[in-house]
């Protein structure tokens, strides 16, 4: 079976994933390393932040999916007749199978100072540990339908990819104990084998090592770990080392940090201004090479959830560079490198007819939505439409709001609980609705910032400012807009119906007075898009308003857009704001297969819009590598919609501009739309999750609404509904959401 998933490996990788070129050198691009050459990209296990650490899979997709240069890293450790495997961990149940075949070979060991119980390398023979036991992903928040495919690999196996190896080394006095010794290994190996790069964190076998390596062929590497550990030679903490660099040029040719060396993190987890470690060793003539790169570790709010973001520093930041980056994602350090330094991507720089990058209630990724803080942010990210919910006040004043309901936006609950109502037209919970507070009122409270992945996964955005901004009336927000010069803005009207039926509220009717007010209808270089998901608001502002662009908003589940469907849309907008699922099918965070919606939708001469993208990695399929610009390029280069709707403008204005787009490529690096249903293909069969029957046809019959009702006089409607005491253990919920994020936001300060 293993040949036959290596032969079906090689033929979707070959397909999927086209040999990366090194972008030509300038002669005018300046690289801040030791050598003045790019750094290098070092793939720790291989791909190890989708497959289990160094398989076969892993280090076959590090190999075609990084740049040239790539350096395969393997963590040595000796079998019982030592033989050298690949494994980071000394407790082999960690990332192998190990514990469920032998359940009864578990050992107690003290190694440098600690006591380990588990399973460990010297207690197998080779044969035993390649036929019997199989690789495991370690990381709880990566896939694990690939447990038990693959096994170990060899040293030997690594060095058949013939691209360049780092070998790791530790914990000799432990294999000494075994009859074993990896400083012997090594030595042989480097007679033997070319291997690039050696390191280890223990200063015996970097000084037991010095003799061995040649220094034209191989580097010899002083690897660091936490600056509170103790490094077992010495007995010195690598803190403390850390100011002995002098005396590590003499037994090495460079160091291997901790990325929080480099730029530190506060127990806040904001990234602090960098150290001078790597001026320092340059000085002496020592590369420096960044290790603790992973998509999916959560490091610095500063980095808004992106991963490209935060390599960029550590590269290009005016003082220094790196050496090198040890990442467990091969293709987002290739990346950062290849396309998204600034010398290589200057984000303002225009490529022509691109995609629209439109706000979601502006940078709300960064700040609390539709704030004056969250819309400065996404015109500075790029944005070329920034966009505001409206919401009406109680005594009729239109402003910007995600929703009616105050309670997830903004400390509503605190000043106003009383004011909690039922209104089962628009949603299941209780809330406290801007139709029942006056705009005064409103101003009263502050923003709150949306953490749309709390619950599930406890990650939270930008706590230093969860509360900051001030709100924006419509009036505000076009005053705003004109000022900045944007490309465009996004009207989005919700719940018209509703608020003129019961609540006496004529949406459309004070909207239109606003935006004549403002004189948006002679507005000849801001573009003005109506949004809405009832057909007939857009109706009635194409009569009052014939060059705003109408865009209908078709939410639901579904994967195909009959022409007839599509036909009757063009009837009422201009264009389309769909939901990512329109557009692929996801099982179990897998992609599954790609619908014609965009296309069908296209071929009605219809725009499309995509929405919401966002960066937390929860919200993105595994074969977007925890990066949400590969979810952005999916939908600009393979869907080629029309805008990209985010709640985080920068990532996705990054991409569009990016060099190195297949539709562009002047660095000869091409970032390929990751190809859908790929990963879900190198799962075994007998093991591949169910998929999930594909969504149905949009049912046309509920595109088109019904004409708005009159507008009723309030006095004879009454007043929402009070919540009833059913709906009581809700607001007990919300009280203990504000308290979890309290709590979360301490736990989080607590372990750093």
């Amino acid at each position: 079976m293993l040949k036959c998933l290596l032969v079906i490996a090689s033929l979707v990788l070959s397909s999927a994933f086209a040999q990366k070129q090194s972008p030509p050198k300038d002669p005018n691009e300046e690289w801040l390393t030791l050598t003045g050459e790019e750094p290098i990209v070092v793939a720790r296990g291989g791909f190890s932040g989708v497959f289990p650490e160094s398989s076969a899979l892993a280090n076959e997709l590090a190999v075609s999916n990084g740049l040239p240069n790539t350096v395969l890293y393997c963590n040595l450790q000796l079998t019982k007749d030592g033989l050298a495997i690949c494994l980071s961990d000394i407790l082999l149940e960690n990332s192998t199978n190990i514990e469920q075949v032998f359940p009864k070979s578990r050992k107690t060991y003290e190694i440098n100072g600690k006591v380990y119980k588990g399973w460990f390398s010297v207690d197998f023979m080779s044969d035993i540990l390649f036929t019997k036991v199989a690789l495991v992903q370690g990381i709880m928040s990566r896939p694990s339908v690939y447990d038990g495919v693959w096994p170990i690999s060899a040293v030997d196996d690594v060095l058949g990819l013939k691209r360049p190896v780092w070998l790791n080394a530790e914990w000799e006095t432990f294999y000494q104990e075994h009859n074993l010794s990896i400083i012997s290994f090594i030595q042989k190996a480097l007679r033997l084998m070319p291997i690039d790069f050696v390191s280890s964190s223990e200063i015996g076998i970097v000084k037991g090592l010095g003799g061995a390596v040649n220094s034209a062929k191989t580097k010899l590497i002083f690897r660091f770990l936490g600056a509170t550990e103790t490094e077992p030679t010495t007995g010195k903490q690598y803190g403390d080392l850390l100011h002995e660099l002098a005396m590590i040029k003499t037994i090495a040719s460079g160091i291997a940090v901790p990325k929080s060396y480099i730029w530190p993190v506060s127990r806040e987890e904001y990234v602090l201004p960098a150290t001078t470690v790597v001026m320092d060793a340059h000085k002496l003539g020592l590369e420096v090479y960044a290790h603790g790169f992973a998509n999916d570790a959560v490091v610095g709010y500063n980095y808004s959830y992106d991963p490209v973001r935060e390599y960029i520093p550590f590269i290009d930041n005016g003082k220094f560079a790196v050496d090198g980056l040890i990442t467990d994602y091969i293709p987002t350090a290739s990346e950062a490198i290849a396309c998204y330094v600034s010398f290589r991507n200057p984000i303002n720089s225009p490529l022509g007819e691109d995609p629209l990058v439109i706000s979601s209630n502006g940078a709300s990724g960064d700040y609390p939505g539709s704030t004056d803080l969250s819309y400065e942010a996404a015109i500075e990210d790029g944005t070329d439409v920034i966009d505001c919910s409206v919401q009406i006040s109680k005594d009729g004043v239109p402003f910007c709001m995600e929703t009616s309901d105050l309670l997830p936006t903004t400390t509503a609950i605190i000043a106003f609980n009383d004011k909690t109502t039922a209104v089962p037209e628009l949603q299941q919970d209780p809330g406290i609705f801007s139709f029942d507070l006056t705009w005064p009122q409103i101003l009263t409270l502050k923003p709150q910032i949306t953490n749309p992945f709390l619950g599930s996964s406890g990650l939270v955005r930008n706590p230093a400012f969860k509360n900051k901004g001030k709100f924006m009336s419509l009036s505000d927000f076009l005053e705003f807009a004109k000022a900045k010069g944007v490309y465009g803005i996004m009207i989005n009207l919700q719940n018209a119906a509703f608020l003129a039926a019961k609540k006496g509220i004529d949406l459309v009717g004070i909207v239109s007075t606003t935006m004549i007010d403002a004189h948006m209808e002679k507005e000849s270089t801001l573009n003005v898009f109506i949004r809405s998901d009832d057909t007939s608001v857009l109706t009635a502002f194409k009569t009052n308003f014939p060059t705003f662009i109408r865009v209908l908003t078709v939410d639901g589940k579904y994967g195909e857009v009959p022409k007839k469907v599509a036909d009757e849309i063009k009837i009422h907008a201009d264009a389309v704001a769909v939901p990512r699922s329109a557009l692929v099918e996801i099982t179990n965070y897998f992609t599954v297969s790609s619908t014609d919606v965009v296309a069908q939708l296209k071929s009605a001469n219809l725009s499309v819009f995509v929405y919401v993208v966002r960066n937390e990695y929860v919200s993105l399929a595994f074969d977007y590598y925890s990066q949400a610009s590969l979810e952005v390029s999916t939908y600009v280069d393979f869907f080629h919609v029309d805008g990209v709707i985010t709640d985080f403008p920068y990532t996705a204005k990054r991409y569009i501009t990016c060099p190195c787009r297949p539709v562009v490529t002047t660095l000869g690096y091409s970032i390929l739309p990751p190809e859908v249903g790929t990963l879900l293909a190198l799962v075994p069969e007998e093991v591949r999750p169910r998929v999930d029957p594909p969504s149905p046809p949009l049912d046309g019959k509920a595109i088109v609404d019904p004409p708005l009702p009159p507008v009723s006089n309030v006095s004879t409607t009454g007043p929402s509904v009070p919540a009833t005491a059913a709906a009581v253990p809700n607001i007990s919920n919300f009280f203990l959401s504000l308290l979890s994020v309290v709590v979360l936001t301490f736990h989080a300060h607590s372990i750093l």
